[in-house]
């Protein structure tokens, strides 16, 4: 596998201003001082993203009445990041990077911090609301392209798995202690904190992250503004091997299904309101073993060549769920799938960030992070509806099985991309 800087990078690596002199290797990602600034930073954002989910979605049901309103409220929280990572995702190769994070961390902070004003009209609310989550695309495609600059070699694949993990136990402490401070602070509170906690991730960004990446004007375009939210879209798609991988990444989003679909298969199976909760965790727990296991224990000149055998392995578990015969058996094909998906998605996203140079690193990252967004919104309509017309499991089999054969298909797209020693086809 290529290494940045080394084939799949390109010369525009190497020309990047700011990038770190060559030295010995650091003992794990957590070596690295910008990205334990980076690291830490993320991980404050979002656990306060998650407490900001509660909050909202408690004072409009509070407001309102309306469990279609809280709904609609939660599914702002999510849906236009898929704008802002297409359409917004360009700033990150136009603005400094670090100077990038620390101003959408602040205006979201800023922004976060209106909206716990208590009585605030519920529109003015959800229009603030929609414009945090859009800042979000710049701000994740910032950090995602300054990555592959701080991680040498295998320390990328690391420093995505460690990241994954460390997500995923952020947002189950997010939600936890949102309820109570939500219960402790009220709704508006909560918001607050969650404002801080932007606040707080600006400071550690300014004060322990270097200033790598210096704007290219060549690189960034002087087109006009609608041309340059399209930049990102030649940049992955005119590239085979960025295409091969973004298209990979798309196909392990549908895998989060079972996560959605936890509460209607519990119900199906009889079981009560605990097996819900084991069966909504089965997901996240396989994807924090898959992404440890695949960054220290897979041979890093099998990791390449693992990616579509992942794919197909976590389609396979999701597909055996009709077979399953109680909440156990469920709990282990899933647990399965998301090891195998998340292991598969970690790869495939330390081969496209490698595969990218830097000074287009940031547009190509918004049109990845949106197409994830996508297909795993795309997924949890279409099983919600095989859902309601078959049931659960079947659903959800059937989900898996199309999975199978596009993993499948995946297998000439890499072939054609990657030669066998790692380098852009």
């Amino acid at each position: 596998m290529a290494a940045p800087g080394g084939a799949g990078a390109g010369d525009d690596d190497r020309r990047t201003p700011g990038a770190p002199a060559v030295g010995p290797a650091p003992r794990g990602p957590l070596a690295v001082a910008d990205f334990r600034a980076l690291f830490s930073a993320e991980i404050l954002s979002t656990a306060g993203d998650q407490v900001a989910r509660v909050a909202l979605t408690v004072l409009v049901l509070d407001r309102t009445g309306s469990v279609a309103w809280s709904a609609g409220i939660y599914a702002l929280t999510f849906l236009p990041a898929l704008l802002g990572g297409l359409l917004l995702g360009h700033l990150a190769d136009r603005v400094p990077r670090r100077r990038l994070l620390v101003l959408t961390d602040l205006a979201r902070a800023a922004l976060v911090a209106v909206m716990a004003t208590p009585g605030l009209d519920l529109t003015v609310l959800a229009a603030l609301l929609v414009v945090v989550v859009l800042l979000g695309g710049p701000h994740s495609a910032a950090r995602s392209a300054l990555l592959p600059d701080l991680l040498p070699g295998v320390l990328l694949a690391r420093g995505l798995a460690l990241r994954q993990v460390s997500v995923q136990v952020a947002q189950v402490a997010g939600f936890g202690g949102g309820g109570l401070l939500v219960a402790t602070l009220s709704a508006s509170g909560a918001l607050l904190v969650d404002a801080t906690t932007f606040l707080l991730s600006a400071v550690v960004v300014a004060a322990g992250l270097r200033d790598r990446h210096a704007v290219d004007p060549a690189a960034g375009g002087n087109g006009a503004w609608w041309r340059s939210t399209l930049s990102g879209l030649p940049v992955v798609f005119g590239h085979r091997r960025r295409r091969a991988l973004v298209l990979v990444a798309c196909l392990v989003g549908i895998f989060v299904l079972p996560e959605a679909l936890a509460a209607a298969h519990a119900d199906a199976l009889g079981a009560g309101a605990a097996a819900t909760g084991v069966l909504m965790a089965a997901d996240p727990a396989g994807s924090a073993v898959g992404a440890l296991l695949a960054a220290y224990l897979l041979p890093e000149r099998l990791r390449e060549r693992a990616i579509a055998p992942l794919a197909t392995a976590a389609a396979l578990a999701l597909a055996l769920t009709p077979f399953t015969t109680g909440v156990g058996q469920a709990v282990a094909a899933w647990v399965l799938s998301g090891a195998c998906a998340t292991a598969c998605l970690v790869q495939a996203q330390a081969g496209f960030a490698r595969a990218t140079p830097s000074a287009v690193r940031g547009s190509a990252t918004g049109v990845a992070v949106a197409g994830l967004v996508a297909s795993q919104g795309v997924a949890v309509l279409a099983g919600g509806l095989l859902a309601e017309r078959t049931d659960p499991a079947t659903a959800l089999g059937i989900v898996g099985a199309v999975g199978v054969v596009l993993a499948l298909a995946t297998v000439p797209l890499l072939g054609r991309s990657v030669s066998v020693t790692g380098a852009p086809g």
